[in-house]
């Protein structure tokens, strides 16, 4: 923990860095974290029209690599049990097939719309509204969705989904960056486009090929399975080690090229965001969900917040002043 004068001479290093800094610090990021999960099914494009529809910064998702290399929108590897049911209508058997090894043609036949009855996550999100016979869409289906809303503003914070502990069920890092980069490419959207991971080695690789396209720098300090410890490097941090920079995640990152620090929401301070701010990165925290702990953060000075809850979120900002993105009605 820092003390008060290491956090003193942290903020005055902040209000010195003048009037670029107080430029980013008021550019708040409203993220619909999975499209909003908490009212429509993650993921979806049901889900990421309701977002565009009601007015975000930016739509949060997740990808993954299809046998047939297309790119699908997913918050798992392959086929999650709570979500998917095949034809007949029975839900998966766990753990569910890495999309690695399914192409898109096979995937299309499952059903995503509605969460497994009496699962605990179904108990986590009890108003999700279902949309039976939602399909897990591709990247190039949002990106046409986006284009029919005539949106000409909202981002894209594109997550991929590769676990460095799991080589087996997704592609391997090369493998997994080059045709994500290439059809964000194709399709035109590189200027729109934030690429984030936990597994630091595919921002490497973004950084190297699309220098242009902001890296997001995921960390998760707390729980069973961190992905990052102020000690040493781990799996996921691309031979990156806060020892090497005083114990520090924000220098951390710095130094290994990253724009943006997006840490969870209960691992960060004020000290913390302005040790970040004093280096020239933002702080985007997830996955907020409560108005207490979004006011606190939005307090605190984070640059944005990604929730499950956007339309909360809309609220909390804008009882602080926070200037909303406008809706663009569209149908997914």
């Amino acid at each position: 923990m820092p003390s008060r004068a290491t956090t003193i001479l942290t903020v005055l290093a902040v209000l010195a860095a003048g009037p670029a800094h107080t430029e980013q610090a008021m550019a708040f990021d409203l993220e619909a974290h999975r499209g909003g999960r908490a009212l429509l099914p993650e993921n979806t494009l049901p889900a990421f029209a309701n977002a565009l529809s009601m007015g975000v910064d930016t739509l949060e998702l997740d990808v993954g690599v299809t046998a047939d290399g297309e790119i699908v929108i997913s918050h798992e590897r392959g086929l999650n049990p709570d979500l998917a049911r095949d034809a007949s209508g029975a839900y998966v058997t766990a753990p569910g097939t890495p999309f690695v090894k399914l192409r898109l043609d096979e995937i299309r036949t499952y059903d995503v719309g509605q969460i497994r009855p009496d699962s605990a996550y179904a108990k986590q999100f009890p108003e999700q509204r279902a949309v039976p016979g939602t399909r897990i869409p591709t990247l190039k289906q949002l990106f046409a969705l986006v284009r029919r809303s005539g949106n000409a503003n909202v981002r894209f914070n594109i997550e991929t989904k590769i676990d460095p502990n799991h080589p087996d069920e997704s592609l391997d890092p090369q493998g997994f960056v080059t045709p994500l980069l290439d059809l964000i490419d194709a399709e035109k959207f590189s200027d729109r486009v934030m690429i984030q991971s936990f597994d630091w080695r595919t921002l490497q690789l973004v950084q190297q090929r699309a220098p242009k396209i902001p890296t997001v720098y995921l960390t998760l300090q707390r729980g069973s399975a961190p992905t990052v410890v102020l000690d040493k490097a781990t799996n996921w941090t691309a031979g990156f080690s806060p020892a090497d920079h005083g114990g520090s995640l924000p220098r951390t990152i710095k130094a290994a090229g990253g724009a943006i620090w997006s840490p969870y929401f209960g691992d960060v301070t004020a000290a913390l965001v302005a040790e970040a701010h004093a280096l020239g990165l933002r702080v985007v925290v997830w996955t907020v969900n409560k108005r207490d702990d979004m006011a606190r953060t939005i307090d605190i000075g984070v640059d944005g917040i990604i929730s499950d809850n956007p339309d909360l979120l809309r609220q909390v900002a804008g009882e602080k002043g926070i200037a909303l993105p406008a809706g663009t009605p569209v149908e997914p």
